[in-house]
């Protein structure tokens, strides 16, 4: 395992800006809305890091909110207990709920439950990144979102550490550290770039493998010792694209897979010529609303 150099976090200049810029925030009127949800795209082959923040990609539930709501990537409402409402600052936070490493579908199950326990929720973090009103660009929000979460004093309100790595090399073996440990990759993001929603190169995902969305539309028989359940899901992915996905279920998703109409994710490494994911492999499927 390759162990990567102390990198440095964020300047100095942007954190003493950042006391000054939240000490005049004001409250958000109820009637605001917030931009769209910036999205990211796969990290290209060879990109330097230069002029971009790095982070750990955590393995949660994006939520978004907004001063008063929390919701989910789709809009809808977080059915959170009261006592976790009620700890977060009356500005709005972009973020990922996040119960540990690999615990996805702990996860998605519990923060999908509408009578919401206490219990539930008292491990779980909420892994925060952004500030969508806050001045400048992602660097010095980044700066104001530390501040902010320091002066909160909450444990399970979490500013997620954002890395200046010197070099391509540094970069991969920060890649290399948060895997061994567990993680899924690293987000990278302009440390110049707005709050903007949709895709762009402002917000970049790095990882091992590259991994989509698409929506169930038939099974495909098992054949030899998967013969009388599912042999492959047949998909559409949001591109457009229709192919089979047999590989990377288990017995259990095989005798009882994922319905026509509901969206999974899954892996891939690259494309076809006519635009067809590679060895595509299921990873999970996607609950509705999240």
């Amino acid at each position: 395992m390759l162990h990567p150099p102390p990198p440095a976090l964020l300047t100095r200049r942007c954190l003493l800006a950042a006391g000054a810029a939240l000490a005049a925030w004001p409250l958000l009127p109820a009637a605001a809305a917030l931009p769209g949800i910036p999205l990211a795209l796969d990290a290209p082959d060879g990109l330097q890091p230069a002029g971009y923040l790095v982070s750990e990609k955590y393995d949660g539930v994006r939520a978004v909110w907004d001063g008063r709501q929390l919701r989910f990537r789709s809009g809808l409402p977080v059915p959170a207990p009261a006592s976790f409402l009620q700890r977060l600052p009356p500005v709005p936070l972009d973020g990922e709920l996040w119960l540990g490493r690999g615990q996805f579908e702990a996860l998605s199950g519990r923060v999908r439950r509408l009578a919401a326990a206490d219990a539930d929720w008292q491990d779980l973090r909420y892994m925060v990144f952004d500030l969508p009103r806050g001045d400048g660009g992602f660097a010095e929000r980044s700066a104001q979102l530390q501040a902010l979460v320091r002066r909160q004093g909450w444990p399970a309100l979490v500013a997620v550490d954002q890395l200046v790595l010197p070099d391509r090399a540094a970069l991969l073996q920060r890649l290399d550290a948060v895997l061994q440990a567990g993680g899924e990759g690293l987000m990278l993001r302009r440390a110049d770039a707005a709050y903007a929603g949709g895709r762009s190169a402002a917000m970049l995902k790095l990882k091992p493998w590259q991994d989509a969305e698409a929506v169930v539309l038939a099974h495909s028989p098992g054949q030899g010792r998967h013969a009388g359940r599912m042999g492959a899901l047949q998909v559409r992915s949001d591109s457009g694209q229709v192919f089979h996905i047999g590989t990377g279920f288990s017995d259990a998703q095989r005798d009882d897979p994922p319905a026509p109409g509901q969206r999974i994710s899954f892996a891939y490494r690259g494309l076809t010529e006519a635009g067809v994911p590679r060895f595509a492999s299921f990873l999970r499927v996607r609950p509705a609303g999240l």
